[in-house]
């Protein structure tokens, strides 16, 4: 009967290892996706490495990998600094690993290097496709093409519960220099990191459900580091943000990138407190426009009652000329009446030596109108004579 070899299970263990690294002596590198990584409180890194099937998203292969500590404190910053974002869960990675096998923990991957472009290139391919996608659906400009009202008082605010950047926004409204007064309701979501795109995109349905009550949307975040913020090149979030109901105002506290959210919201802005800034400002520019408006008024009521004036004025003076004139052509008139009738007069004719007949107080104008012995009266200049006919001449038998 043949003696059946035994082995300790340390002694297995020791010839796996010494196979497997022998066998994979060199190191490679690799391409994966990072699952879940902790990073340990001595420093080190434990990443999970997986790979996915396409189209179904399953996955196919998956193994432990270690940054030591020692290692971790270079390539962190480092992969940071490049790519904009920590290393953390949903990153296509490239990594140089050597293959290592525990008689504990069994075989595993420790990192040496990690190329930070690899991830850049990855994501940056993600998110030109996004912007394509939202390009040929006609994304850019629905949002935008909203109107903004004059006063936007009646505020939905989507950011982080106690947050320091709604503070900010709410301080920097609530203590306007001009005391204009806002309604904001907080819609609270989280704002970095896998859940944070679901989240808002929950908390935008919820506005949605109450717009009738509300004039504007601001999505605010009060600044991070930079990987903290590309949830904001999701693509069903930039969805919900073009087709939103009204105008939103997007405002993440980043300097210097541009996410796919400010370039479909209807307004961009760098912080918080330069969305608060930009709405005063709308309340500021109304009430200039109001006071310009107001001074024109005045000063157009102002020119017309000068105008006015200065033309009452003007013909009170042509009346007064006219008036003048008339009166002098009036009194010239009468003037020239009176002397017709003063020398018309049979007082006027008197005064000059010639006397007039009265019979009966009426003028004897013809020798048809007395007989003889008929009684009259001579009226002179100075008085008057009774008189009787005695006879009757006719002047015309001479």
């Amino acid at each position: 009967m043949t003696k059946r070899e035994e082995i300790t299970l340390g002694e297995l263990q020791e010839r796996i290892k010494g196979t497997i690294e022998s066998s994979f002596s060199r190191r490679y590198w690799v391409r994966a996706e990072t699952g879940e990584v902790k990073i340990h409180s001595q420093g080190h890194c434990y990443i999970d490495l997986i790979e996915k099937a396409q189209g179904s998203g399953g996955v196919t292969a998956k193994i432990q990998a270690v940054i030591w500590a020692s290692s971790f404190r270079m390539l962190r910053p480092y992969f940071e600094t490049t790519t904009g974002r920590a290393l953390e869960r949903g990153l296509s990675i490239l990594v140089n690993v050597q293959v290592t096998y525990s008689q504990l923990y069994g075989m595993s991957l420790v990192i040496t290097d990690i190329d930070p472009t690899f991830t850049i290139g990855e994501q940056e391919i993600i998110r030109q496709r996004s912007i394509q996608r939202l390009t040929q659906e006609g994304m850019f400009e629905i949002n935008s093409s909203l109107e903004i009202p004059l006063l936007p008082r009646r505020l939905a605010v989507i950011s982080s519960e106690g947050a320091a950047g709604f503070r900010d926004f709410t301080k920097h409204l609530e203590e306007n220099d001009f005391g204009f007064s806002f309604s904001i309701k907080l819609f609270p979501a989280p704002m970095q990191g896998e859940s944070a795109p679901d989240g808002i995109i929950e908390q935008m349905e919820r506005v949605a459900c109450e717009m009738d009550n509300f004039d504007l949307l601001l999505i605010l975040r009060g600044g991070g580091a930079a990987q903290d913020l590309v949830c904001f090149d999701d693509y069903n979030l930039a969805i919900n943000i073009a087709q939103f109901p009204l105008p939103v105002v997007f405002a993440v506290g980043h300097d210097h990138d541009y996410h796919i959210a400010d370039m479909v919201a209807h307004t961009s802005l760098k912080t918080p407190t330069a969305a608060a800034a930009f709405i005063i400002d709308l309340f500021v520019a109304e009430e200039q426009q109001l006071i310009f408006l107001s001074r024109r008024v005045s000063l157009s009521l102002q020119s017309r009652l000068q105008s006015e004036t200065n033309s009452l004025e003007r013909f009170n003076e042509r009346m007064t000329v006219a008036l003048r004139t008339r009166y002098r052509e009036v009194e010239h008139l009468l003037d020239i009446y009176e002397r017709r009738v003063i020398s018309a007069s049979p007082f006027a004719i008197l005064e000059r030596g010639y006397s007039l007949a009265l019979k009966g107080g009426k003028k004897i104008g013809s020798i048809k109108d007395a007989q003889v012995g008929d009684d009259f009266t001579l009226l002179l200049s100075d008085g008057s004579f009774n008189c009787k006919i005695n006879s009757i001449r006719d002047g015309k038998k001479r």
